[in-house]
């Protein structure tokens, strides 16, 4: 799982940007940069604002990563993954009419997992 000094090294790399670039451009001093990116050191607000500006990326992104990894992460059945990324393209009213169905049946396993118990 990504943290975020690894996503300022990707995204440096990704910009095509050495360490020394990416502290000229970003006005932050080169041991500083080695700092966010090796020592795990959180860079400020305005910090934070400036390398999302270089790298035109959200400072969210730069902080909690990208939504879809952390559910692909979180989520291992490929499948589910899957299905769930085609509810997602789906409109409103279909996608909450699937939801309901779901929770339903959510509802009545664990209900009849209550009974077992």
């Amino acid at each position: 799982m990504a943290d975020l000094a690894t996503r300022i090294q990707e995204q440096r790399k990704k910009s095509g940007l050495t360490q020394q670039e990416l502290a000229k451009r970003t006005n932050i001093s080169h041991p500083q940069i080695v700092r966010y990116e090796t020592k795990g050191v959180q860079p400020p607000a305005d910090v934070l604002s400036r390398l999302a500006g270089v790298f035109d990326v959200s400072i969210d992104y730069l902080v909690n990563g990208d939504k879809a990894n952390k559910i692909e992460q979180t989520i291992e059945d490929a499948e589910l993954i899957k299905n769930f990324k085609q509810l997602d393209q789906l409109p409103e009213e279909e996608k909450k009419s699937i939801l309901k169905v779901m929770a339903a049946l959510i509802r009545d396993y664990n209900a009849k997992q209550a009974y077992l118990i």
